[in-house]
């Protein structure tokens, strides 16, 4: 039986899931998630947090990106030699993980405000903004040291996945334009030739 991941091809924490099973070569079925205002935790595969992705095999469900990824990595024959957030042990790589994931975070809060029909303008709104701004500054500023400082050994990282994951969902869903970020642009042009990149481009489901 194959491992189930619940998720949408336009999300960025599921792309983090799908990338890590393409790396870890584990075959998987693929269920989306037609409605994200779905206020049923069965339609996401039982996370009572309403929020994907989810990865459902027979010894129950994982929920959230690293969880799955985790669990992909586990299940996968190949095993290849990956850095998790725990291995960051520099100021700079583990700051960058943090910065990254909540970029990740204030980015879905600002889609679904504006998906939503709600306000796009407004205090706390420009402050979401402002913060993803910077964050993405300092993520442009200190991306290269955050890198020399992983493991060299590695086949792949979480902070190299979901660091090109977001930057390029912020591209897929114009939230921020990344073109002034250069060395953010030039790391996913290097990262996305992996074949892992190539099977799991971003787009809206049908």
């Amino acid at each position: 039986m194959k491992p189930v991941i619940i998720g949408r091809s336009s999300s960025h924490f599921t792309r983090i899931a799908r990338i890590f099973a393409e790396e870890s070569r584990v075959e998987y079925d693929f269920h989306i998630l037609r409605d994200m205002m779905s206020p049923k935790p069965e339609d996401y595969g039982g996370n009572p947090a309403l929020k994907i992705p989810v990865l459902k095999t027979p010894s129950g469900s994982w929920f959230g990106a690293l969880n799955v990824s985790r669990e992909l990595w586990r299940q996968s024959s190949h095993k290849p030699d990956v850095s998790w957030p725990e291995d960051l042990t520099e100021p700079v790589s583990a700051n960058a993980q943090e910065l990254v994931l909540q970029s990740m975070a204030t980015e879905v809060t600002l889609i679904m405000s504006r998906v939503s029909g709600g306000t796009e303008n407004g205090a706390h709104q420009d402050k979401m903004r402002l913060s993803l701004g910077n964050m993405l500054g300092w993520l442009d500023e200190n991306a290269a040291s955050a890198l020399n400082v992983l493991p060299a050994g590695r086949e792949v990282s979480f902070l190299e996945v979901s660091l090109y994951c977001l930057v390029k969902h912020l591209e897929f869903r114009e939230v921020l334009p990344t073109a002034p970020y250069t060395a953010l642009t030039e790391f996913c042009q290097r990262f996305g030739t992996r074949a892992s990149c190539a099977a799991t481009v971003f787009r809206f489901d049908t």
